[in-house]
């Protein structure tokens, strides 16, 4: 490539021409652009996105790069993670974003949602670790086919618990700790401190996201996770029916009190595609999940059908998102990549705020 003599403060003007839509401003002014450095042909910019592998964020690089080769020069591009307070620097160090997956009512689906987006994100490209905290339903392990025993290693001085992997995701769940047929009939406060105790002892590494499978309602577990965790944003599940959605609207409500960030709602069960006649039957209602949220006034993140294939997927320990084929998968890869949008904005409109400063 033809090198071209331009200055710093010349090519991070020329990013300008770079917009965010989701911010309605250019990557510039929103103070995305934190450090930009030309040197023998090559400009250096870092960008404030905090969303690895997520379509927008991909979106915003490519057209950076555009930027730099009308400009006739390169560009290597490092990204920093926006950090919204102080803690997430402290607790899982080494994860960018973590992701809890909530229903006010179990029966949902959650634990599937949970599983397939975690899968997804990793069929992306992104590192990423999946915590099943559903103490009392341990059954994400079987979902990925996983029976592996974690190994234990000393990691800076101290016995830490290094977590299997299946399908390219890092995995922890009280069920790898627990002979299979042992019911887990602990008290509130034992189930607090195993999950506690696992926070500390689980040595994660270098995540992009880490996906938090809570449990069902509003107890004990899901406030601790709250607490304890820096969870950068929420997706909630519900089915159509009214009683799920209403159980589901409490559970909304519970990250409002506690300040946290919901990404927004995905209704599972949505119909069920007849595989003879081909028409679709709306077995538990419709719209429910899309009511759900524009009554709350949170994202609508889609439907995902009701199919056997994913059941059939869970039992196999085989996630129906790495299907090559089929409506179903194509919908749990869209909400993968919806997701990932979604943490994306988050941060990048934390930044933003941070570099308008005070009102």
């Amino acid at each position: 490539m033809t090198t071209t003599t331009i200055s710093d403060a010349d090519f991070r003007d020329r990013l300008r021409a770079v917009d965010d839509p989701a911010l309605g401003t250019d990557i510039v002014s929103a103070g995305l652009v934190t450090d930009v450095t030309v040197d023998d042909g090559t400009a250096a910019v870092e960008l404030a996105l905090g969303a690895p592998h997520a379509p927008d964020e991909a979106a915003i690089a490519d057209r950076v790069r555009e930027v730099a080769a009308d400009a006739g020069i390169d560009v290597e591009l490092s990204a920093n993670v926006p950090l919204f307070d102080a803690a997430e620097s402290s607790v899982l160090p080494g994860v960018k974003n973590v992701i809890a997956v909530a229903s006010g009512k179990g029966g949902v689906g959650k634990s599937t949602v949970a599983v397939n987006l975690a899968a997804g994100l990793a069929d992306r490209g992104a590192n990423v670790g999946l915590f099943d905290a559903d103490v009392y339903g341990p059954n994400v392990p079987q979902m990925l086919g996983a029976d592996a025993e974690p190994d234990v290693a000393t990691v800076d001085g101290e016995e830490r618990i290094e977590p299997p992997t299946a399908h390219g995701l890092e995995l922890m769940s009280v069920g790898l700790l627990i002979d299979e047929d042992d019911p887990v009939v602990w008290r509130g406060p034992v189930a607090q401190n195993t999950l506690t105790d696992l926070f500390d002892d689980v040595s994660w590494g270098s995540l992009d996201y880490l996906v938090v499978d809570l449990p069902p309602g509003t107890g004990d577990v899901q406030l601790t996770v709250l607490q304890n965790l820096p969870v950068t944003g929420t997706v909630v599940v519900t089915t159509p029916q009214s009683v799920a959605v209403g159980d589901t609207r409490r559970g909304v409500q519970m990250f409002g009190e506690y300040r946290t960030n919901v990404l927004g709602v995905v209704e599972n069960m949505s119909g069920f595609v007849c595989p003879s006649c081909g028409d679709t039957h709306e077995i538990f209602g419709e719209d429910g999940g899309r009511t759900l949220a524009d009554a709350v006034d949170v994202p609508y993140l889609g439907s995902l059908p009701l199919d056997p294939a994913v059941r059939a997927g869970a039992d196999d320990g085989e996630p129906i998102v790495f299907g090559d084929d089929g409506d179903t998968a194509a919908a749990f890869r869209e909400l993968a990549a919806t997701v990932a949008n979604k943490v994306g904005v988050l941060r990048r409109h934390h930044r933003q705020r941070e570099s308008e400063g005070p009102t």
